[in-house]
């Protein structure tokens, strides 16, 4: 049994970038550290990130579902750390639009927080990540379909205004996820669920890539 754990963990640690998405990455000195940031979404799309960018980036990721912004602003300081990182590319949104009731999801309730407490949680976040000095990108939240537990389909859009006044405002680069995903949309997520199939998020992470490359010429 030791000998197996022994194996296990060396297997974890040779293929360091190219593991699940929530596990730690293997840090290359010569190459520049990405961190994502965001919820399933982003956990659906991080391997196809690092596979695309293996040559250029190591790409880490929070090792967890980073939920709304309420959330992100609680942990923050603890997902950037003491790491220089080169890009950061974040994103929240459909934790912060998902309707509650009692505790639970439910089109009745009320949002986590309305589209003038989602700006403003944002404006909160760029402002710590700005002395990173990392080049930011933030990412629009993907369309929210007609069915998904606990979300009111097109509720986005507001929120996606809101969270692109503030990134405009602050200079942030926009990598429009939105905008991409809705011509196909049909063909890419689940149904009546906010999330995507596995080519749909080999997609998604192939637009992220493209845009982390950008930001990294």
């Amino acid at each position: 049994m030791r000998i197996l754990v022994f194996i296990i963990a060396i297997l974890l640690v040779l293929v360091g970038c190219n593991g699940p998405q929530t596990a730690s990455t293997v840090d290359c000195a010569q190459l520049p550290r990405v961190l994502l940031i965001g919820d399933s979404i982003s956990m659906g799309y991080t391997i196809t990130v690092r596979e695309e960018l293996a040559d250029v980036a190591v790409v880490h990721r929070i090792p967890r579902n980073g939920g709304s912004t309420i959330n992100g602003l609680k942990n923050i300081d603890n997902w950037l750390g003491d790491i220089k990182w080169d890009v950061v590319c974040f994103n929240f949104g459909l934790h912060d639009l998902k309707r509650l009731k009692n505790g639970k999801y439910d089109i009745a309730g009320k949002p986590v927080t309305t589209p003038q407490q989602y700006a403003e949680n944002l404006e909160k976040l760029v402002k710590k990540l700005k002395p990173t000095n990392a080049k930011l990108i933030w990412a629009t939240t993907t369309p929210v379909p007609a069915g998904a537990i606990g979300r009111i389909k097109g509720s986005e859009i507001e929120y996606n205004q809101a969270a692109k006044k503030v990134m405009q405002k602050n200079n942030v680069a926009i990598n429009d996820l939105h905008k991409f995903a809705l011509p196909i949309l049909d063909k890419i997520q689940r149904l009546n669920d906010v999330h995507f199939t596995g080519n749909g998020y080999k997609l998604l992470g192939r637009q992220v890539a493209k845009s982390i490359r950008k930001a990294l010429q």
